[in-house]
């Protein structure tokens, strides 16, 4: 049942993350980045809990900053649903 549980937990946390990046990418413009998953860059460059940070003169979201971003854009889309009945 755990399995089931951490399973569900993961597409979730995908779901926001990956909403995130595009939102992200789509509200700036393509003027700011957002980090990989796959690298922990944020661990050596952004101040401890940063959603974001400077690299190479570009601002950069971090993986926690994109969850956040992808939150408020699912919980706008859920409100608006709700709203428009």
């Amino acid at each position: 049942m755990d399995f089931i549980a951490y399973g569900l937990w993961f597409l979730l946390e995908l779901l926001l993350l990956y909403t995130g990046r595009l939102a992200v990418r789509v509200l700036s413009i393509n003027r700011w980045g957002v980090e990989s998953i796959t690298r922990n860059e944020s661990q050596c460059l952004a101040a401890a809990g940063a959603l974001s940070f400077k690299r190479d003169g570009q601002r950069v979201v971090t993986c926690t900053g994109q969850q956040i971003a992808g939150l408020l854009v699912l919980a706008l889309v859920a409100m608006t649903l709700f709203f428009a009945r």
